[in-house]
């Protein structure tokens, strides 16, 4: 660690920060010889499950990092990386830190749903001279959860569309976990409405695939931590901040219906760092009745 520091510097503090499900998250502050400080933040994998995977995660977000610095996307600027704990306990990424923070709560939401759009529209405009990985498809026919109580017909033919293969798609650029949870805004005091985004974090899944597939994973999280209408509402944001997506509705639904899908086997995880992050009323049982409201609503859907 103390290789990446500059000659005089040292650090002074460690926090960890929370809603990271993957890996752990800790802001460094760091003393400078003039006697200020500045923030790094560490990313370490410690979980034997996700320790396996932690190579290629490590090596896709360093890649995005060093790529993004220029191209109007906020993002952290890599500082250094070690994929496979060759200098560190555990696998680790060395960021820079940056200002804003996390915002999951119902107040400012429609003012800040449009300014999600906008980012993910700039985020797959961009034109890597190296593509990263084509994406991965998170979840199965076979591997589905319904949730208990759920309306059976309407999930037996969510489960039936994703059976299916996938629909042709022109290729972007995808955060492939653009969510809430990875956004940081600088909120002002007492005026919601004045939100504007200060960074996107959280590279690790970067990947090449269909736009659709990343608006379909905000729009399931939207739904989850707001309600379904939110998340039917982000795809029409989407396009209206001059994003395209697949033009027939058969295609649209395959994506929607296949990140739905994918949620249902991750409602326990998900759901935990909401809690921790004070919303406390979205427990697992409450997470997946919104699911399923959503799921049922993407196949009630016209078209």
């Amino acid at each position: 660690m103390s290789r990446h520091l500059e000659v005089g510097e040292r650090i002074v503090r460690a926090e960890a920060l929370q809603g990271g499900i993957t890996a752990e998250m800790r802001r460094l502050t760091i003393g400078t010889p003039d006697g200020g400080t500045r923030d790094l933040v560490l990313r370490t994998f410690v979980d034997p499950f996700y320790v396996e995977h932690a190579e290629d995660s490590l090596n896709r977000e360093a890649g995005a990092l060093t790529l993004l610095p220029g191209t109007g996307v906020p993002a952290p600027g890599l500082v250094a990386a070690d994929p496979t704990a060759a200098q560190c306990e555990y696998p680790s990424l060395l960021m820079t830190h940056l200002a804003g923070r996390t915002v999951l709560d119902d107040e400012g939401l429609e003012a800040r749903v449009p300014l999600l759009a906008r980012q993910l529209v700039a985020i797959h405009a961009l034109r890597p001279a190296e593509r990263p990985r084509t994406y991965v498809a998170l979840t199965t026919a076979d591997t589905v959860v319904t949730p208990k109580g759920a309306g059976a017909a309407a999930w037996a033919a969510a489960i039936d569309v994703i059976r299916k293969p996938a629909p042709p798609y022109e290729g972007r650029f995808l955060h492939r976990d653009f969510q809430p949870g990875n956004v940081l805004f600088d909120v002002p005091p007492a005026r919601p409405a004045g939100a504007r985004i200060t960074g996107v974090v959280d590279w690790a899944a970067t990947s090449w695939g269909p736009a659709d597939l990343d608006v379909a994973h905000c729009s399931v999280n939207l739904a989850l931590l707001h309600g379904p209408a939110w998340g039917l509402r982000f795809a029409e944001a989407y396009e209206e901040a001059g994003g395209v997506l697949a033009a027939a509705p058969g295609e649209r639904l395959y994506w929607r219906v296949r990140d739905g899908l994918a949620a249902s086997e991750e409602v326990r995880l998900v759901a935990r760092p909401w809690r921790a992050a004070g919303r406390t009323e979205l427990t697992t049982r409450v997470v997946e009745e919104r699911l399923d409201a959503y799921v049922t609503a993407l196949m009630d859907t016209p078209g």
